[in-house]
């Protein structure tokens, strides 16, 4: 049942639907892209394998982490208010304003462009059209959202359960013929000594970008049936599911294919289709097409919950916080987020907007799991739930971003400087704001 009072946003969406949530914006475009990349790297089977483990591992790991946050500060806008109320209002706002710029809308650019790809199989669109499709896209589930978390919750869980079902089916068909010997075995060693360190990380950050969007679920915690109990078992649940549903996958395709047609294709999973089922490239690019959609759907969901905080804190213009008085919406920002996104599609190539979005982004995450070591010394610090593995889990994943960032940075110096100088700018224009929002005061309080 929504729970709500007039200027809150409405608590209604549940442990089924928060679940699809995580498992949602994760799944999107990138597990039918990124195993091409992680094989170039890796070349075998164990290695492979390996790869999507540790990523998996990873991904849990921070899931842990923001489930322990989400449950002692259950308000929207996730990971903006556990660094705010970790560190101080700059770093929260650093986050939102990296956001904002390049880490979720350009995420939603970028899957938004993939169903767009995939869409083209089915009607012939062009470079051109790719990029108004994927506008539209953005656009059209923005528009949905705008309407009601409920409204837009649904939808995700709907494409969620049609992608993770299509996914499974796919992996059974595969299991299923591939024991019959229908078809030729690809790949099989499980070797992992003929890759380095270096080709080991790089493949490691391939296959984390699959798994981004684990932390999303946060954002919409003001919206959350009972947060401190569904938002960390949903984080749990949602990224167990998709760390077995990329292992599975990917052993199929290791398995059909051999390995140097694994490493050369464009699109590995409808090329695996292909051998398992006649007319199998067109399920799979159907399957892309709805694993995106929901993806989009997902993402923009999340995002604006975080404008909207931000908002409502004083920190950014107070429009962004406003809600919609008939849908419960924060509906303004939603509009500016689809804007922006929609902007990037025509704006940003795929390598600069996946290479800025990691660096970034794990940037923050490694400063949210240290921050739990700050929080965890503080007597008002109170947890409805607490990390088990503690300290090491949350060690190990902020040892982890720290190498990710050190990496991206020799990798793609460049990007991350680029990157690092949008988030920078940041700083000034917080504290021009502040002396803004402070001046004001005065004003209000000389009347």
């Amino acid at each position: 049942m929504s729970q709500s009072t007039p200027g809150q946003l409405s608590r209604s969406i549940n442990l089924t639907q928060t679940t699809a949530m995580v498992v949602g914006t994760i799944i999107g475009g990138a597990i039918f892209v990124q195993p091409t990349e992680i094989t170039k790297l890796v070349p075998s089977l164990g290695g492979v394998a390996l790869i999507w483990l540790l990523a998996g591992t990873l991904t849990f790991f921070g899931a842990l982490v923001c489930a322990e946050l989400a449950s002692a500060f259950p308000r929207t806008g996730g990971v903006y208010v556990f660094l705010n109320e970790t560190y101080s209002p700059v770093f929260g706002f650093l986050w939102g304003w990296a956001m904002f710029w390049i880490i979720h809308s350009g995420i939603i650019a970028i899957v938004a462009v993939i169903f767009a790809r995939y869409l083209d199989h089915f009607i012939p669109l062009g470079d051109a059209g790719i990029q108004f499709a994927a506008a539209g896209a953005i656009l059209a589930l923005s528009a949905v959202n705008y309407r009601g978390v409920a409204h837009g919750s649904r939808v995700q869980t709907l494409f969620t359960i049609i992608k993770v079902l299509a996914i499974f089916l796919m992996i059974v068909v595969g299991v299923t013929v591939v024991s019959g010997g229908g078809v030729a075995v690809g790949n099989s060693s499980l070797d992992v000594t003929s890759s380095s360190p270096v080709d080991i990380v790089q493949a490691l950050i391939a296959g984390l970008f699959a798994f981004g969007g684990w932390h999303m679920v946060t954002y919409a915690a003001g919206e959350t049936i009972d947060p401190t109990r569904n938002i960390p078992r949903a984080l749990m649940y949602g990224s167990i599911i998709v760390t077995v549903c990329y292992i599975a996958l990917n052993a199929v395709y290791m398995y059909i294919l051999p390995l140097d047609v694994v490493v050369t294709s464009t699109r590995v999973a409808a090329d695996a289709a292909d051998v398992v089922v006649d007319g199998g490239a067109t399920f799979i690019s159907g399957l892309v097409l709805l694993s995106t959609f929901g993806a989009v759907s997902g993402i923009i969901l999340a995002g604006p919950r975080v404008y909207f905080s931000m908002a409502r804190d004083g920190v950014l213009f107070p429009w962004a916080g406003k809600v919609h008085p008939v849908y419960r919406t924060p509906h303004l920002a939603i509009v500016l987020q689809g804007v922006w996104a929609s902007v990037l599609v025509f704006t940003g190539s795929y390598e600069q907007l996946f290479s800025r979005v990691i660096y970034v982004e794990w940037i923050f995450f490694g400063m949210m799991a240290w921050g739990l070591f700050l929080l965890r010394r503080r007597p008002s610090y109170a947890p409805t739930y607490r990390i088990k593995g503690y300290p090491m889990i949350a060690g190990l994943f902020a040892l982890s971003a720290a190498v990710i960032v050190v990496q991206r940075f020799i990798a793609k110096p460049f990007e991350a400087i680029i990157g690092l100088g949008i988030v920078l700018l940041g700083v000034p224009v917080y504290y021009l704001w502040a002396a803004r929002r402070k001046g004001e005061a005065t004003l209000r309080g000389d009347r």
